[in-house]
């Protein structure tokens, strides 16, 4: 162990569950050319709820939360039950939702990034771990929902924003912080830079072709 573990209140990283389930039933349900059933549903939302957490175990070699405990499997599949059920309560809601949502990424990513540390993972790949934990359940949902990945396109800035809080934190982790003070930065950071994407439209710039070089670079 290189440095100490940033750990929430169970009820607090079961609440983050719960949001990623509901919003990733709320955007099966959506779907509705695909005909998903309600199993359907259900499970994309676990899949959004457990699955950045799922990755960041497999990959630091431990036994997956969600397995070791009781309570993940069951809230996730309620929450996600509870989305597809109150669509349109959590479409009006849908301010307050993506609020949450970011405080999610910024939590998932601190709790997977200060573990990494705490296992004695280098800091560019605690990184990773962290980014992925925070962004593994929008792309195990496109996965199964054979979409393209939407991290991948234009207009979000979900790992952007999970990777500006996970660097931060690795950065003040190195001059000694706290770990509960740079884990908390990593969350404000994350949350900030998510919520400043969608109300101000910010996204990386489209690629451009090899050939289209001479072209752009003279403009």
């Amino acid at each position: 162990m290189t440095t100490a573990l940033f750990v929430i209140p169970l009820w607090l990283d079961l609440t983050a569950v719960a949001i990623g389930a509901i919003q990733g039933a709320m955007f099966a349900a959506r779907l509705t050319g695909r005909r998903i059933d309600l199993l359907g549903v259900a499970l994309i939302g676990v899949i959004v709820g457990l699955g950045g957490g799922l990755m960041r175990d497999l990959l630091l070699n431990q036994l997956p939360a969600a397995i070791s405990d009781n309570w993940y499997i069951p809230v996730a599949t309620a929450a996600a039950l509870v989305g597809m059920l109150l669509l349109r309560v959590f479409t009006r809601l849908n301010g307050l939702i993506i609020a949450l949502d970011a405080v999610t990424i910024g939590l998932f990513g601190a709790i997977g990034t200060s573990k990494a540390l705490a296992y004695g993972v280098p800091v560019v790949p605690a990184v990773f771990i962290g980014v992925l934990a925070a962004v593994g359940g929008s792309i195990l949902r496109d996965v199964a929902l054979n979409l393209p990945i939407a991290l991948m396109h234009v207009g979000s800035l979900y790992a952007v924003a999970a990777t500006a809080g996970t660097v931060l934190l690795v950065v003040l982790v190195a001059f000694g912080v706290n770990i509960v003070v740079a884990a908390s930065a990593c969350v404000v950071v994350t949350t900030l830079t998510r919520l400043g994407s969608v109300r101000f439209g910010w996204s990386l710039p489209e690629q451009r072709a090899l050939g289209s070089w001479r072209v752009w670079r003279r403009a």
